[in-house]
Protein backbone atom coordinates (compact mmCIF):
# COMPACT_ATOMS: atom_id res chain seq x y z
CA UNK A 1 0.00 0.00 0.00
CA UNK A 2 2.96 2.17 -0.22
CA UNK A 3 2.88 3.38 -3.49
CA UNK A 4 -1.51 4.43 -2.64
CA UNK A 5 -1.34 7.63 -2.58
CA UNK A 6 -3.01 9.06 0.92
CA UNK A 7 -5.70 11.37 -1.46
CA UNK A 8 -6.62 10.72 -4.96
CA UNK A 9 -9.13 13.01 -7.13
CA UNK A 10 -10.43 11.39 -10.40
CA UNK A 11 -12.16 13.47 -12.32
CA UNK A 12 -13.93 15.29 -9.50
CA UNK A 13 -16.41 17.91 -10.12
CA UNK A 14 -18.59 20.29 -7.46
CA UNK A 15 -21.46 22.27 -9.06
CA UNK A 16 -23.67 24.71 -6.65
CA UNK A 17 -27.10 25.57 -7.42
CA UNK A 18 -27.02 29.52 -7.51
CA UNK A 19 -30.93 29.67 -8.89
CA UNK A 20 -33.59 32.33 -8.15
CA UNK A 21 -35.99 31.08 -5.68
CA UNK A 22 -38.66 29.16 -7.36
CA UNK A 23 -41.34 31.41 -7.39
CA UNK A 24 -39.36 34.31 -9.04
CA UNK A 25 -38.21 31.48 -11.74
CA UNK A 26 -41.46 30.52 -12.88
CA UNK A 27 -42.94 34.22 -12.93
CA UNK A 28 -40.01 36.15 -14.55
CA UNK A 29 -39.64 32.69 -16.83
CA UNK A 30 -35.65 32.44 -15.49
CA UNK A 31 -33.97 28.71 -16.31
CA UNK A 32 -32.13 27.64 -13.52
CA UNK A 33 -28.17 28.57 -12.81
CA UNK A 34 -25.23 26.19 -11.80
CA UNK A 35 -22.18 27.64 -10.87
CA UNK A 36 -19.43 25.13 -11.48
CA UNK A 37 -16.70 25.63 -8.47
CA UNK A 38 -14.33 22.69 -9.45
CA UNK A 39 -14.77 21.17 -13.03
CA UNK A 40 -12.63 17.92 -13.59
CA UNK A 41 -9.60 17.69 -11.25
CA UNK A 42 -7.38 15.34 -10.97
CA UNK A 43 -4.69 14.73 -8.81
CA UNK A 44 -2.38 12.79 -5.90
CA UNK A 45 -1.41 13.51 -3.06
CA UNK A 46 1.86 11.00 -1.61
CA UNK A 47 2.25 10.01 1.69
CA UNK A 48 4.32 12.04 4.03
CA UNK A 49 3.97 15.67 1.20
CA UNK A 50 2.72 18.52 0.43
CA UNK A 51 0.61 19.49 -2.33
CA UNK A 52 0.02 23.26 -2.91
CA UNK A 53 -2.95 24.51 -4.73
CA UNK A 54 -2.63 27.89 -5.78
CA UNK A 55 -4.57 30.55 -8.21
CA UNK A 56 -6.73 33.99 -7.98
CA UNK A 57 -9.11 34.17 -5.82
CA UNK A 58 -12.44 32.49 -6.86
CA UNK A 59 -10.71 29.86 -8.78
CA UNK A 60 -12.09 26.74 -6.44
CA UNK A 61 -9.07 26.43 -4.10
CA UNK A 62 -11.09 25.99 -0.99
CA UNK A 63 -13.87 24.55 -2.34
CA UNK A 64 -11.12 21.40 -3.22
CA UNK A 65 -9.98 21.52 0.12
CA UNK A 66 -13.97 21.17 1.48
CA UNK A 67 -14.08 18.20 -0.96
CA UNK A 68 -10.70 16.84 0.47
CA UNK A 69 -12.09 16.43 3.84
CA UNK A 70 -15.71 15.16 2.89
CA UNK A 71 -17.60 18.40 3.99
CA UNK A 72 -18.85 18.48 0.29
CA UNK A 73 -19.85 15.86 -1.82
CA UNK A 74 -18.74 15.43 -5.09
CA UNK A 75 -21.05 16.42 -8.26
CA UNK A 76 -19.39 14.11 -10.48
CA UNK A 77 -16.04 11.95 -10.11
CA UNK A 78 -14.66 10.11 -7.15
CA UNK A 79 -12.39 11.33 -3.62
CA UNK A 80 -10.42 8.58 -2.75
CA UNK A 81 -8.93 8.86 0.63
CA UNK A 82 -6.21 5.87 1.39
CA UNK A 83 -7.52 4.00 -1.75
CA UNK A 84 -10.95 4.01 -0.84
CA UNK A 85 -13.63 6.04 -2.03
CA UNK A 86 -14.40 8.58 1.14
CA UNK A 87 -17.72 7.58 2.53
CA UNK A 88 -20.88 9.22 3.20
CA UNK A 89 -23.13 10.03 5.52
CA UNK A 90 -22.74 10.01 9.35
CA UNK A 91 -22.15 6.01 9.64
CA UNK A 92 -18.86 4.70 11.56
CA UNK A 93 -17.07 4.23 8.67
CA UNK A 94 -17.59 7.85 7.89
CA UNK A 95 -16.25 8.54 11.38
CA UNK A 96 -13.38 6.42 11.04
CA UNK A 97 -12.14 8.08 7.79
CA UNK A 98 -12.39 11.40 9.50
CA UNK A 99 -10.50 10.78 12.73
CA UNK A 100 -7.83 10.69 10.27
CA UNK A 101 -8.21 14.12 8.50
CA UNK A 102 -8.76 17.79 10.07
CA UNK A 103 -8.75 21.36 8.82
CA UNK A 104 -7.02 24.68 9.51
CA UNK A 105 -8.47 27.30 8.49
CA UNK A 106 -7.60 31.07 7.30
CA UNK A 107 -8.39 33.28 10.08
CA UNK A 108 -7.31 32.45 13.18
CA UNK A 109 -9.80 34.66 15.01
CA UNK A 110 -12.51 33.44 13.60
CA UNK A 111 -12.01 29.78 13.40
CA UNK A 112 -11.61 29.75 17.13
CA UNK A 113 -15.06 30.23 19.96
CA UNK A 114 -14.38 33.15 21.47
CA UNK A 115 -16.64 32.12 24.99
CA UNK A 116 -14.42 28.81 25.36
CA UNK A 117 -11.39 28.72 26.97
CA UNK A 118 -8.26 26.77 25.07
CA UNK A 119 -8.71 23.61 26.99
CA UNK A 120 -12.16 22.95 25.20
CA UNK A 121 -10.96 24.52 21.90
CA UNK A 122 -8.31 21.74 22.05
CA UNK A 123 -10.20 19.17 23.55
CA UNK A 124 -13.37 19.22 21.69
CA UNK A 125 -12.44 17.00 18.92
CA UNK A 126 -11.20 14.07 21.48
CA UNK A 127 -14.50 14.70 23.20
CA UNK A 128 -16.41 13.73 20.09
CA UNK A 129 -13.95 11.41 18.84
CA UNK A 130 -12.90 9.76 22.14
CA UNK A 131 -15.93 9.96 24.51
CA UNK A 132 -13.92 7.08 26.30
CA UNK A 133 -11.38 9.17 27.63
CA UNK A 134 -11.28 10.19 30.73
CA UNK A 135 -10.96 13.98 32.04
CA UNK A 136 -7.51 13.72 33.36
CA UNK A 137 -5.81 11.77 30.28
CA UNK A 138 -7.78 14.81 28.04
CA UNK A 139 -6.18 17.26 30.13
CA UNK A 140 -2.66 15.71 29.90
CA UNK A 141 -3.34 15.10 26.02
CA UNK A 142 -4.11 18.98 25.79
CA UNK A 143 -0.95 20.05 27.87
CA UNK A 144 0.86 18.21 25.33
CA UNK A 145 -0.34 19.27 22.26
CA UNK A 146 0.02 22.95 23.82
CA UNK A 147 3.70 22.33 23.90
CA UNK A 148 4.36 20.52 20.90
CA UNK A 149 2.64 23.95 18.83
CA UNK A 150 5.55 25.64 20.77
CA UNK A 151 3.07 27.41 24.20
CA UNK A 152 2.51 26.59 27.39
CA UNK A 153 0.16 23.92 29.30
CA UNK A 154 -1.29 26.98 31.13
CA UNK A 155 -2.36 28.71 28.25
CA UNK A 156 -5.09 26.18 28.33
CA UNK A 157 -6.91 28.18 31.15
CA UNK A 158 -6.86 31.41 29.15
CA UNK A 159 -9.41 32.59 26.17
CA UNK A 160 -8.25 33.25 22.35
CA UNK A 161 -8.91 36.89 22.82
CA UNK A 162 -5.32 37.03 25.07
CA UNK A 163 -3.23 35.91 22.21
CA UNK A 164 -1.77 37.26 19.18
CA UNK A 165 -2.80 35.92 16.01
CA UNK A 166 0.14 33.44 15.53
CA UNK A 167 -0.65 31.90 18.99
CA UNK A 168 -4.35 31.92 18.01
CA UNK A 169 -3.05 29.40 14.55
CA UNK A 170 -1.12 27.29 16.16
CA UNK A 171 -4.00 26.70 18.69
CA UNK A 172 -5.58 26.30 15.76
CA UNK A 173 -3.15 23.89 14.94
CA UNK A 174 -3.15 21.84 18.48
CA UNK A 175 -6.68 21.22 17.88
CA UNK A 176 -6.53 19.88 14.48
CA UNK A 177 -3.49 17.84 15.54
CA UNK A 178 -5.48 16.41 18.43
CA UNK A 179 -7.15 13.78 16.72
CA UNK A 180 -3.63 12.51 15.78
CA UNK A 181 -4.38 12.86 11.62
CA UNK A 182 -2.46 11.52 8.98
CA UNK A 183 -3.74 14.81 6.68
CA UNK A 184 -4.34 18.19 6.90
CA UNK A 185 -5.86 20.51 4.97
CA UNK A 186 -4.71 23.71 5.52
CA UNK A 187 -6.97 26.60 4.39
CA UNK A 188 -4.34 29.64 3.60
CA UNK A 189 -3.27 29.24 7.57
CA UNK A 190 -0.55 32.34 7.27
CA UNK A 191 -2.49 34.65 5.18
CA UNK A 192 -3.71 36.66 7.46
CA UNK A 193 -0.80 36.65 9.87
CA UNK A 194 1.92 39.33 9.84
CA UNK A 195 4.79 38.15 7.55
CA UNK A 196 7.64 37.25 10.94
CA UNK A 197 4.65 35.60 12.32
CA UNK A 198 3.89 33.43 9.28
CA UNK A 199 7.36 32.24 8.89
CA UNK A 200 7.09 30.93 12.71
CA UNK A 201 3.83 28.86 11.78
CA UNK A 202 5.04 27.42 8.47
CA UNK A 203 8.65 26.46 9.79
CA UNK A 204 6.49 24.76 12.79
CA UNK A 205 4.12 23.30 10.34
CA UNK A 206 7.21 21.61 8.59
CA UNK A 207 8.51 20.27 11.82
CA UNK A 208 5.72 18.83 12.25
CA UNK A 209 5.32 16.96 8.98
CA UNK A 210 8.97 15.62 9.70
CA UNK A 211 8.51 14.34 13.26
CA UNK A 212 4.77 12.98 12.96
CA UNK A 213 4.71 11.97 8.93
CA UNK A 214 1.72 14.11 7.97
CA UNK A 215 0.65 15.15 4.20
CA UNK A 216 -0.60 18.53 3.64
CA UNK A 217 -3.17 19.84 0.98
CA UNK A 218 -1.93 23.54 1.27
CA UNK A 219 -3.85 26.19 -0.11
CA UNK A 220 -2.51 29.66 -1.05
CA UNK A 221 -2.37 33.14 -2.76
CA UNK A 222 1.18 33.55 -2.26
CA UNK A 223 3.56 31.68 -4.40
CA UNK A 224 6.61 32.56 -1.85
CA UNK A 225 5.20 30.32 1.08
CA UNK A 226 4.40 27.68 -1.71
CA UNK A 227 7.81 27.79 -2.56
CA UNK A 228 9.04 27.10 1.03
CA UNK A 229 6.71 24.07 1.88
CA UNK A 230 5.60 22.62 -0.85
CA UNK A 231 6.69 19.29 -2.54
CA UNK A 232 4.46 19.31 -5.96
CA UNK A 233 2.19 22.43 -7.05
CA UNK A 234 -1.21 22.42 -8.59
CA UNK A 235 -2.15 25.71 -10.70
CA UNK A 236 -5.84 26.26 -10.93
CA UNK A 237 -7.67 28.96 -13.14
CA UNK A 238 -11.58 28.80 -12.95
CA UNK A 239 -12.27 25.43 -11.08
CA UNK A 240 -10.10 23.88 -13.48
CA UNK A 241 -6.53 22.34 -12.64
CA UNK A 242 -4.34 23.38 -15.53
CA UNK A 243 -0.94 22.61 -14.16
CA UNK A 244 -0.01 20.12 -11.63
CA UNK A 245 3.77 18.60 -10.78
CA UNK A 246 6.85 19.53 -8.63
CA UNK A 247 7.12 22.58 -7.23
CA UNK A 248 10.19 23.10 -8.00
CA UNK A 249 10.02 22.31 -11.47
CA UNK A 250 6.71 24.19 -12.24
CA UNK A 251 8.68 27.02 -10.35
CA UNK A 252 12.00 27.55 -12.27
CA UNK A 253 10.18 26.54 -15.44
CA UNK A 254 6.24 27.54 -15.93
CA UNK A 255 4.62 25.78 -19.07
CA UNK A 256 0.43 26.62 -18.91
CA UNK A 257 0.38 30.92 -20.09
CA UNK A 258 -1.48 31.40 -16.74
CA UNK A 259 1.54 30.24 -14.37
CA UNK A 260 4.02 32.44 -16.52
CA UNK A 261 1.81 35.36 -15.93
CA UNK A 262 1.56 34.67 -12.33
CA UNK A 263 5.11 33.94 -11.23
CA UNK A 264 5.88 37.39 -13.87
CA UNK A 265 3.93 38.65 -10.94
CA UNK A 266 5.77 38.09 -8.14
CA UNK A 267 7.63 41.28 -7.10
CA UNK A 268 11.63 40.43 -7.19
CA UNK A 269 14.48 42.95 -7.06
CA UNK A 270 16.52 41.27 -9.42
CA UNK A 271 13.85 42.49 -12.00
CA UNK A 272 13.77 46.28 -10.70
CA UNK A 273 13.35 48.23 -14.06
CA UNK A 274 12.45 45.15 -16.32
CA UNK A 275 9.10 45.35 -18.25
CA UNK A 276 6.41 42.36 -17.29
CA UNK A 277 3.33 41.41 -18.81
CA UNK A 278 0.67 41.79 -15.96
CA UNK A 279 -2.29 39.05 -15.78
CA UNK A 280 -4.59 41.12 -17.54
CA UNK A 281 -8.05 41.29 -17.63
CA UNK A 282 -10.84 39.42 -14.93
CA UNK A 283 -11.10 36.31 -14.00
CA UNK A 284 -15.10 35.56 -16.15
CA UNK A 285 -18.30 34.11 -14.43
CA UNK A 286 -18.25 30.61 -13.01
CA UNK A 287 -21.74 30.51 -13.80
CA UNK A 288 -21.23 31.64 -17.40
CA UNK A 289 -17.58 29.88 -18.17
CA UNK A 290 -15.81 30.97 -21.48
CA UNK A 291 -15.91 28.24 -24.58
CA UNK A 292 -13.19 26.37 -25.04
CA UNK A 293 -10.25 27.05 -22.65
CA UNK A 294 -11.53 29.30 -19.85
CA UNK A 295 -8.25 31.15 -19.47
CA UNK A 296 -8.30 31.79 -23.77
CA UNK A 297 -10.15 35.29 -23.04
CA UNK A 298 -6.83 36.19 -20.78
CA UNK A 299 -4.22 34.44 -22.91
CA UNK A 300 -1.85 36.61 -25.03
CA UNK A 301 -1.20 33.48 -27.09
CA UNK A 302 -4.78 32.61 -27.63
CA UNK A 303 -5.86 30.68 -31.39
CA UNK A 304 -9.24 29.69 -32.56
CA UNK A 305 -8.87 26.70 -31.60
CA UNK A 306 -8.60 27.51 -27.66
CA UNK A 307 -11.97 29.49 -28.17
CA UNK A 308 -13.57 26.20 -29.59
CA UNK A 309 -11.88 23.66 -27.92
CA UNK A 310 -12.13 22.77 -24.57
CA UNK A 311 -7.96 21.40 -23.44
CA UNK A 312 -7.48 18.15 -22.31
CA UNK A 313 -4.88 17.66 -19.34
CA UNK A 314 -1.88 15.95 -20.59
CA UNK A 315 1.84 14.61 -19.15
CA UNK A 316 4.73 16.27 -20.95
CA UNK A 317 7.09 14.15 -19.49
CA UNK A 318 8.66 15.62 -16.89
CA UNK A 319 6.34 14.50 -13.92
CA UNK A 320 3.53 17.33 -14.91
CA UNK A 321 0.54 17.28 -16.33
CA UNK A 322 -0.57 20.38 -18.55
CA UNK A 323 -3.73 21.24 -19.73
CA UNK A 324 -3.20 23.73 -22.35
CA UNK A 325 -3.16 23.24 -26.57
CA UNK A 326 0.22 24.67 -27.22
CA UNK A 327 1.73 22.86 -24.51
CA UNK A 328 3.69 19.44 -25.52
CA UNK A 329 1.95 19.60 -29.21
Amino acid sequence: MADVPLLEFADVGRDFDVSQPWLERVLSRLPKQRLVAVDDASFRVARGRTLALVGESGCGKSTVGRLAVGLYKPSRGTVRFDGQPMPSGSGRETMAVRRRMQMIFQDPYASLNPRWKVDDIVAEPLRVQNAAMSETDRAERVAALLRQVGLAPADARKFPHEFSGGQRQRISIARALSSEPEFLVCDEPTSALDVSVQAQVLNLMRDLQDRLGLTYLFISHNLAVVEYVAHDLGVMYLGRLVEVGPATTILKDPAHPYTRMLLAAVPDLAMTGTSRTPVAGEIPSPIDRPSGCAFHPRCPHATERCRVETPVAKPIGDGRVVACHLVGS
